[in-house]
C-alpha cells in the first residue's frame, strides 16, 4: 500500500499559517494547570517549555493577577481537623465568597489517626501537618500541589525533642523559594513558652536552627490550630506576651518573622485594644492587611493600613456575634468564617459573616475545619525529589 505524500505547497502553507512560538507560549501560560499537565504530551517542545522555571513563574503571575481582579471570586480549600487511618483525608475546594463546594480532592499520602492542619497555602502549594494521638510534638509535614498531583514529605526536625509546636508557611519572594517556620515551646502553667526555632527551605530540602533575638523577654506564645499564622508583607505573625523593664511589666505584642531576612521583630497592638480584649484574640490577613481581632460576644476588628506603622491601626468595624463563636479566618473577599458548638446537641456549626452587611450564612458541616485560600498553579512541577501520583 503506497503512502500518501503531502505536496510541498501544502506543507509550506501550513507552516505559514502556524502561530509564532512566542504567541503559543503566551496562550499556554493563561490556561489552567490541569490542562497544561495534559498538554505536555502534545510534543517535546511543549513539554520542555511548560516545565521551565520561567514558564511556571509567568503562569503563576498571570493567574495571581486575574485572581486579584476577579472581585473576590477566588477559592477556599478546607479539610477536617481530625483524621481516621481507615480512610484517606479529603479536601474540599469551595468558592471564596459563598463557600459553596466546587470539588473534592483526596489527600494522596497516608496520614496517621490524629489531628491535621493546613499550615498555610502559597501560590497553590499547600503545607499540611499531621500529629498522631496526644503527642503534639510528633508532626509529619508535607508540601502538596493538588493541581499537578505532586507532593513531598519534609525531613525530620533538627531540634531533637520538641515540645508544643507552632508552624508557619510562607513564600520567599527574593529567591522564589518556600519556607516552613517551626517554633518549639515548653509549657509553664499551661502557657507555651518559645524555646527553639528552626526554618525549612524548600530549595535546600533541609531544616536549620534560627536564633530568636528580641530585646524583650518573650514569655507566652498564643496559637490556635484552627488559624494559620497570617502571612502579611512577607512576614508571619502571632500574638505573644513579653516582660519589659525593671518592673517586669507584662504586655501583649505581635511578633513577626520576616521570611526574607529571617529576622524577628515586635509590633504593638492597636491603642485601646486592651480594653476590649476577650477570651478570643486573633490575628488574620484581611484583604492583604494585618488584622487584629478580639472580643467575646462581638468582634472588634482593627486593620493595619500601613504595615509596621502603629499609628496606621484603624478600627474598621464591630461584628456582633450571639453564640460565642471562634474565628477561623477571613476569606479573600473580606467575609469572616466562624464556628461554634450548639449547647444542646454539641454539634459544630459554621457561619460565614459578611462584614459589610452582617448577613450570616450557615453551613451543614459537622466537625472543625482547617481552612486556607487556594489557587491552581504549576508550583513544584520542576522540583526535585517529588512524588507523583
Amino acid at each position: 500500500m503506497s503512502q500518501t505524500i503531502e505536496p510541498p505547497i501544502l506543507r509550506r502553507r501550513r507552516r505559514k499559517n502556524d502561530l509564532p512560538d512566542d504567541i503559543v507560549l503566551n496562550i499556554l501560560t493563561r490556561l489552567p494547570a490541569k490542562s497544561l499537565i495534559r498538554f505536555r504530551c502534545v510534543c517535546k517542545t511543549w513539554d520542555s517549555s511548560i516545565t521551565t522555571p520561567n514558564f511556571i513563574s509567568t503562569h503563576l503571575n498571570n493567574f495571581a493577577h486575574d485572581h486579584d481582579n476577579d472581585n473576590g471570586d477566588g477559592y477556599i480549600i478546607h479539610m477536617p481537623l481530625e483524621t481516621n487511618s481507615s480512610n484517606r483525608a479529603v479536601c474540599t475546594v469551595a468558592f471564596d465568597r459563598t463557600f459553596d463546594r466546587i470539588s473534592e480532592i483526596e489527600v494522596p499520602f497516608d496520614l496517621p489517626s490524629g489531628s491535621i492542619q493546613i499550615v498555610g497555602s502559597c501560590n497553590g502549594l499547600l503545607c499540611i501537618a499531621c500529629t498522631s494521638g496526644l503527642d503534639i510534638s510528633d508532626y509529619v509535614i508535607y508540601l502538596w500541589n493538588p493541581s499537578i498531583r505532586k507532593f513531598k514529605r519534609l525531613p525530620d526536625s533538627c531540634l531533637g525533642k520538641l515540645g508544643f509546636v507552632t508552624l508557619g508557611f510562607a513564600y520567599h519572594s527574593e529567591n522564589n523559594d518556600y519556607k516552613v517556620l517551626r517554633i518549639s515551646s515548653y509549657s509553664i502553667e499551661g502557657s507555651p513558652i518559645p524555646d527553639k526555632v528552626e526554618v525549612y527551605t524548600l530549595s535546600l530540602d533541609s531544616w536549620r536552627r534560627v536564633g530568636m533575638s528580641l530585646r524583650a523577654n518573650l514569655m507566652e506564645l498564643n496559637y490556635c490550630s484552627l488559624l494559620p499564622l497570617p502571612l502579611v508583607s512577607g512576614a508571619l505573625h502571632w500574638i505573644s506576651c513579653v516582660v519589659e523593664g525593671e518592673e517586669e511589666r507584662k504586655s501583649v505584642v505581635i511578633v513577626s518573622f520576616d521570611v526574607n531576612s529571617e529576622e524577628f521583630r515586635m509590633l504593638r497592638i492597636p491603642d485601646g485594644a486592651m480594653s476590649t480584649v476577650g477570651y478570643q484574640t486573633r490575628l488574620a490577613s484581611f484583604k492583604g492587611k494585618l488584622a487584629f481581632l478580639t472580643g467575646v460576644d462581638q468582634y472588634s476588628i482593627w486593620v493595619m493600613r500601613e504595615y509596621g506603622v502603629l499609628e496606621s491601626w484603624n478600627k474598621l468595624f464591630v461584628v456582633p456575634l450571639e453564640r460565642f463563636p471562634h474565628c477561623i479566618a477571613f476569606t479573600m473577599c473580606g467575609s469572616l468564617l466562624t464556628h461554634y458548638r450548639e449547647t444542646n446537641n454539641r454539634e459544630e456549626k459554621f457561619v460565614l459573616v459578611d462584614t459589610e452587611t452582617l448577613h450570616e450564612k450557615d453551613f451543614d458541616i459537622q466537625q472543625p475545619l482547617s481552612v486556607a485560600t487556594f489557587m491552581e498553579s504549576l508550583t513544584l512541577l520542576d522540583g526535585a525529589n517529588m512524588v507523583s501520583y
